[in-house]
């Protein structure tokens, strides 16, 4: 007669969604006057609030010039945010900056290793 193994299951998260820790990079348009820059940075990062993350840190890097042209572009304003999400927030975020004309690039890193 088979024994049932419970001890695998029994490592699994019971119930709730699962936050994460990320690392995102975006770079938003350097001919954006303050006002503007503000109303993107600050719809973006609604995104990852209003979909039960935190923002734990922002690191605003300024106006940095490219190595090379981007969609005839020489200079982005960089911004660097640490966010705990889930992975419904940070999809949300990526397909905002896909389709907003301001964001030029984005790069997400997951920061923590799931244990």
């Amino acid at each position: 007669m088979p024994v049932l193994c419970f001890e695998r299951s029994q490592k699994r998260p019971k119930g709730g969604v699962h936050m994460k820790k990320y690392e995102i990079m975006y770079i938003v348009n350097a001919s954006l006057d303050d006002a503007a820059f503000k109303t993107v940075s600050d719809r973006l990062h609604a995104t990852i609030t209003e979909n039960g993350g935190s923002i734990d840190k922002v690191d605003d890097w300024g106006v940095k010039e490219f190595a090379y042209e981007i969609d005839h572009m020489k200079k982005g304003h960089y911004v660097v945010i640490n966010v705990t999400a889930n992975n419904a927030g940070v999809f949300e975020f990526q397909r905002l900056s896909r389709i907003s004309n301001n964001v030029i690039r984005i790069m997400v890193v997951k920061t923590e290793s799931e244990k």
